[in-house]
């Protein structure tokens, strides 16, 4: 049977994310995952990890549901992706196999009942995902809602850039609507966004050098596999750094860490800390 996912896809109204995110799995490697680690602790500041619940809500290639398992978390995944849900039981069975403390399972953030069932947690973790259920204001409050007081909730938002995310939404929607442009609009993607490294990497002395060195610098991910998710990732949706802040901080949220990607189109990321039940709005 089609799942919803497979079938909007098919009509042209959403990116397969976890098709690519397979084919990122084909080259990861242990520095790849170290690095995954490596942002994990840098952004949250946790020393130690034991016992802690993460939820990785839209794990995607289940990348940093796995390098939390290794830092000895206690890990849920779920994705709206039948494909990344294959993938982050792909990890699962090959670093993990039997453990029963970590749990893939295929479920939407915009599933009400669904992420219910799943409980509070100490650490909710939602990078690059939100912004492209179609109901991003809608998701970021359903998964906050995830969190247990004094929890963290970590989330990557695509930034309002204007014009040029305008721009970018509808080469995003020429993606899934007309596979036939494909390759143009990926042409177009590298040319604009990654040229500049070439270049760069020409005057030093090594060509590749910026595309090689990606994993090391972007929390473990492939050059290659991020340029197809942003060309093609659609549901598309954005938003300046003080929205998201006073959001999610009328929900009962306090801003911990913030790093913004000054006036790009990229991921603004964020933790929150879970006020305490009976604390006052700050």
């Amino acid at each position: 049977m089609t799942s919803n996912y497979q079938q909007e896809i098919e009509q042209g109204q959403r990116f397969g994310f976890g098709a690519n995110w397979q084919r990122f799995l084909v080259d990861l490697s242990e520095a790849r995952i170290l690095q995954a680690e490596l942002s994990l602790q840098e952004y949250l500041g946790i020393t130690s990890w034991d016992n802690l619940l993460f939820l990785d809500a839209g794990c995607g290639s289940g990348l940093f549901s796995l390098a939390a398992r290794r830092l000895g978390a206690k890990v849920v995944s779920f994705d709206y992706d039948t494909e990344a849900v294959r993938c982050a039981n792909f990890l699962k069975t090959r670093y993990f196999s039997d453990d029963s403390d970590w749990t893939v399972i295929e479920g939407s953030v915009l599933d009400r009942t669904f992420l219910t069932s799943l409980g509070k947690h100490d650490i909710v973790y939602s990078w690059g995902v939100l912004h492209h259920t179609g109901e991003m204001w809608q998701a970021i409050e359903n998964v906050a809602s995830l969190v247990r007081p004094q929890g963290k909730f970590f989330i990557a938002i695509y930034n309002d850039a204007g014009r040029t995310s305008r721009l970018w939404w509808h080469i995003k929607s020429m993606y899934v609507k007309y596979p036939f442009l494909r390759p143009v609009l990926l042409s177009y993607g590298f040319t604009r966004l990654r040229s500049g490294w070439f270049i760069r990497g020409l005057l030093a002395g090594d060509l590749l050098h910026s595309w090689k060195i990606y994993g090391d610098r972007s929390r473990g991910m492939s050059a290659r596999h991020d340029l197809v998710d942003w060309v093609g990732g659609f549901p598309y949706e954005y938003a300046r750094p003080e929205e998201i802040f006073m959001a999610v901080k009328k929900i009962g949220f306090s801003l911990e860490y913030l790093t913004t990607i000054g006036g790009g189109t990229g991921c603004n990321q964020f933790v929150f800390r879970k006020n305490d039940e009976n604390a006052g709005e700050l």
